[in-house]
């Protein structure tokens, strides 16, 4: 075999650094606590009935979980109710949050990204990659995103093989 036949791995020899969101994903169990079961005729929250549910409900079946606590009805639940679950399940769960299962996904991600040295991606191609075996929230690729852009010469999405552009820095400086 000489040279002219010989495969060379384009990609693996490139200067493009990839950003694997898989890397940030904190393991653990998700679950999501819905006050809507806790309304009086789905509409109101009763205080008696709801310090009820707080004083009885088996807050240990939160050990470990990272836990997101919602009201889906369409009703006014007043700020202390979500307060006193957040408290009562806040020793036994790993994270606790207002929100939606995604909402708690991406404060997940931004808790993992607020550790990263950032300034290792300055000046570099960076691809974010787009496959992963965990389903994670849009929200968190733009976040990637606009915490990679004041930094990065290019930035992409896909895999490193097939990319799709997103932004190319108007600065010439950069070595190459």
């Amino acid at each position: 075999m000489d040279k002219s036949d010989e495969i060379i791995n384009r990609v693996a020899s490139s200067s493009l650094m990839v950003f694997e969101l898989e890397e940030f994903y904190q393991p653990g169990e998700r679950v999501l606590l819905d006050l809507k079961d806790q309304l009086y005729e789905g509409l109101i929250l009763k205080e008696k009935n709801f310090r009820e549910f707080i004083r009885t409900h088996n807050w240990q079946a939160y050990q470990g979980k990272f836990l997101a606590i919602t009201c889906s009805a369409d009703a006014i639940v007043p700020v202390w109710a979500f307060m006193l679950a957040a408290l009562a399940a806040q020793p036994y769960a790993k994270r606790v949050m207002v929100g939606t299962l995604q909402e708690l996904e991406h404060q997940l991600f931004c808790e993992a990204f607020n550790k990263v040295d950032w300034s290792r991606y300055e000046a570099s191609r960076v691809v974010v990659k787009g496959c992963s075996k965990y389903d994670i929230p849009v929200s968190v690729y733009a976040e990637v995103a606009v915490r990679l852009r004041p930094l990065v010469r290019s930035l992409m999405f896909g895999e490193p093989c097939s990319t799709v552009p997103l932004y190319k820095s108007a600065i010439k400086n950069f070595e190459d």
